[in-house]
C-alpha cells in the first residue's frame, strides 16, 4: 500500500515538530485513517532519534533488472514445469501401468531434457548474480517487480500444493492411491515446497532495523 501523499506529509510534519509515533497514530486513526495506512505512513520514517525524520528508501528497480528478475523466474517455472514432466516419466518407468497404453518413455524424456539443458543452467546463473547482487546492494531486494513475481509464484505454488493435497485425497477416498500415484503426487509436492521456501527466502529483508527512539 502506498501511502496518501497528504497523511506522508501529515506524519511527516509531525514528527519534524517532535510529536511521538503514538499521538501521531492516535490522532490519524481518530480522523479516520485506518490503522494500516497509518502504520505504512509512519513505516516510511526511520526510528534513529535524529532530530529531523529520516525517509526510507523506496522500492525501485532498473529496467535491466526487471528483465533480469522476470527471465529467472521464468526460467524457474520453466525448469521446475518439465522436471515435474521428467520425474513423472521416470516414476512410469519404474512403476509401470500394465493396463495403460505403452508410450516410450524415452520419446516422452527428451522434450523435458532438452529445456532443462537450457533453462537451468540460465536460472542457476540468474539466481547467483541475483543473490551477489542483494548482497552489494540492499535495494534489489526491495524490487517491485520482484515482490509482484515473488508473491505470483508463492501463490502458484500454494496452490500446487493444495491441488496436489485434494487429488491425493480423492484417489484415497476412490479407492485409486496407487504407489504410483502417491510418488508422483510426492514429487510434486516436494517441488512445489521448495519453490515455496526458495521464493520466501528471495524476498526475505535483509537488513537490521534501526533502534527504536522515543
Amino acid at each position: 500500500m502506498v501511502a496518501d501523499d497528504r497523511l506522508t506529509a501529515f506524519v511527516q510534519a509531525a514528527l519534524a515538530a517532535g510529536h511521538p509515533r503514538a499521538e501521531i497514530a492516535a490522532r490519524l486513526e481518530a480522523a479516520g485513517w485506518s490503522r494500516q495506512e497509518v502504520d505504512t505512513a509512519l513505516s516510511q520514517w526511520a526510528k534513529d532519534g535524529f532530530p529531523l525524520p529520516v525517509p526510507r528508501p523506496y522500492a525501485s528497480l532498473g529496467a535491466r533488472d526487471a528483465f533480469l528478475y522476470a527471465l529467472m523466474f521464468t526460467a524457474l517455472g520453466m525448469v521446475l514445469g518439465h522436471a515435474i514432466t521428467l520425474g513423472f516419466a521416470l516414476v512410469d518407468l519404474w512403476l509401470p501401468d500394465t493396463a495403460e497404453r505403452y508410450v516410450p518413455i524415452a520419446a516422452r524424456m527428451r522434450w523435458p531434457i532438452a529445456v532443462l539443458i537450457v533453462f537451468l543452467p540460465i536460472f542457476l546463473l540468474l539466481d547467483r548474480r541475483m543473490h551477489r547482487a542483494a548482497r552489494k546492494d540492499k535495494a534489489q531486494r526491495r524490487s517491485r517487480i520482484l515482490a509482484a513475481l515473488g508473491f505470483l509464484a508463492l501463490y502458484l505454488a500454494a496452490l500446487t500444493l493444495v491441488g496436489d493435497a485434494i487429488a491425493v485425497i480423492y484417489a484415497f477416498l476412490s479407492g485409486e492411491l496407487t504407489l504410483r500415484f502417491a510418488a508422483k503426487a510426492a514429487l510434486v509436492a516436494l517441488l512445489a515446497a521448495q519453490v515455496f521456501f526458495y521464493v520466501k527466502g528471495l524476498m526475505a529483508p535483509d537488513r537490521k532495523e534501526a533502534p527504536n527512539a522515543p
